[in-house]
């Protein structure tokens, strides 16, 4: 015997590891509380990380629109020679050579009225073997202004910086829709969140169902033991446990099937995937009283829905493309002014008697490169243009189509503005519509639920004794999970309407703390 007993404890002792790590790694879940299953979700969904994007995508666009006021530099060098045959002796005998060698630079601005300006630096050098020169090499120096100011199409700040504006405005719309995008991800998370727990605790109302058909199945067997029950009197308790059973079935389905959703929607790490862990929602639906006025949150909704925000964008946007267009149908008439000053110099060569018909040169007075340009930049020579030019395109008087387009897209940006404050109009309504309802479901349901608890209670009491009959109880028992089952989802109900409301009016984001700006950051 004592050889038995300590056998059977050496074994028991072998299994006990492994037995309670098989119920240690059976009890693993994955608790979470809403706040962290939102987080988790703008950190890790697959949708907000896209959108996410746009904005930095939009800023580089408006930092490219911007690069238009940066001036462009310019150099340029050209070293040529000319060779042609001599017309006279007096030129020269044979070949003619003249050599060139230019170098200038230029610097040009765009200005805010949309005109350009142009500060340049022309510079020559010119030498040749032609007979009779009085200067060899010559140097050129000019120091040159240049202005041209639109005064019809393409005049003005806003007409100069059309483009920025543009896409700053689809910047400050992709922000916005990036907070739509995260409002509408939070308000799934919620709904999904909230809909699991509804099915977990709706699978526990199947558990506690079948345990009081079990129950009363069980005494039903000993009362026949007994001989003070009709054996067919089992049948229906039996057929009752079975029914059960199959509601469970589907209950856990509908658990597993809200869990997935839930993992889908928070996109989470591939080894939490692959221990497939139940999730258990930690926060548990709360019920109380929402007084909500219909013009009230109407008022906050027209205020802080991103869609009417972005719509708003793309009405300044389609507003600013018609006073574009309309500017593109006037004629370009263009004022240019320009100012430019020369500097000349070269080594003068002094011939006998003063006279280069003799051809005897008897001396050269050197004159360097650098005399040019200093009476160049001096300023020591005044020269300037004004003019104006135009030019009439015929495309802009026979077809307007540009701007008859751009005006029908503000037409349309106006109707879609509208459109979709009706739209916010009914949702708001039935969002409040939605919360009054579901709040008086949940007291309805809640005294219903107390009414079967108290009526099966005492139909219990009375088949004890006789006075009620099986069908009756587990009729009963129905009732009550059935009721239990509505309170429950009426809770949830008016807890995910409450959600909704808010993503109507456009304060979820606020009433949560959650900014654009730190989801950007997490990522």
């Amino acid at each position: 015997m004592r050889e038995r007993i300590a056998r059977l404890l050496a074994v028991l002792i072998l299994l006990w590891p492994a037995a309670s790590w098989t119920q240690e790694k059976t009890e693993q879940v994955l608790s979470l509380t809403l706040e962290d299953t939102i987080l988790r979700t703008l950190k890790n969904n697959y949708g907000v990380a896209i959108q996410v994007m746009s904005p930095e995508i939009a800023g580089y666009s408006v930092a490219r629109a911007k690069e238009k006021f940066l001036p462009t530099l310019g150099f340029g060098v050209t070293d040529r020679s000319n060779q042609s045959a001599s017309y006279s002796w007096l030129e020269t005998t044979g070949t003619t050579i003249t050599d060139y060698y230019d170098y200038d630079a230029s610097i040009q601005q765009l200005i805010p009225t949309g005109g350009t300006l142009t500060a340049s630096l022309i510079n020559y050098k010119n030498k040749s073997n032609s007979r009779f020169q009085t200067v060899n090499p010559r140097y050129g120096s000019t120091l040159r202004f240049d202005l041209r100011q639109p005064l019809l199409r393409d005049f003005g700040i806003k007409v100069t910086r059309n483009d920025i504006i543009v896409s700053q405005n689809s910047y400050e719309k992709s922000e916005i829709d990036l907070e739509k995008t995260i409002a509408d991800i939070v308000y799934t998370v919620e709904e999904a969140y909230w809909n699991l727990t509804y099915s977990q605790e709706n699978l526990k109302v199947r558990q506690q169902s079948l345990k009081l058909a079990q129950d009363l199945l069980a005494k039903n067997q000993r009362a026949v033991e007994v001989g003070t029950l009709a054996p067919i009197e089992i049948l229906s308790a039996q057929a009752e446990v079975a029914t059960r059973e199959a509601d469970i079935i589907s209950a856990e389905a509908e658990v597993k099937n809200n869990e997935d959703r839930l993992r889908t929607i928070i996109n989470i790490s591939e080894d939490e995937m692959k221990l497939a862990l139940p999730i258990k929602p930690v926060d548990l639906p709360k019920f109380e009283e929402r007084q909500v006025d219909v013009e009230e949150a109407l008022l906050t909704a027209m205020q802080n829905r991103p869609e009417l925000k972005s719509l708003k964008v793309d009405l300044r946007t389609q507003d600013l493309n018609v006073s574009y267009t309309k500017n593109q149908l006037l004629p370009r008439l263009d004022l240019t002014a320009s100012y430019y000053s020369p500097g000349i110099s070269g080594d003068r060569i002094l011939y006998l008697n003063d006279n280069p018909l003799s051809g005897v040169i008897v001396g050269i007075v050197p004159g360097p490169a650098r005399e040019a340009m200093k009476d160049s930049l001096g300023l020591k020579y005044n020269n300037w243009t004004v003019g104006l030019t135009l030019d009439i395109p015929l495309n802009t008087i026979f077809s307007r189509a540009a701007h008859t387009q751009a005006k029908l897209e503000l037409e349309q940006a106006l109707l879609r503005l509208k459109n979709q404050e009706q739209i916010i109009y009914l949702e708001i309504r039935n969002g409040v519509r939605s919360v009054e309802t579901n709040y008086k479901r949940v007291q309805s349901y809640r005294v219903a639920r107390e009414l079967a608890e108290k009526k099966l209670q005492a139909e219990e009491e009375k088949l004890k004794v006789g006075l009620s009959t099986n069908f009756i109880v587990l009729t009963y028992q129905r009732d009550l999970s059935n009721t239990r089952i509505q309170e429950l989802r009426s809770i949830v109900d008016f807890t995910i309407s409450v959600a909704s409301l808010e993503k109507a009016t456009g304060t979820s984001l606020k009433n949560k703390n959650i900014s654009v700006d730190q989801v950007m950051m997490s990522r």
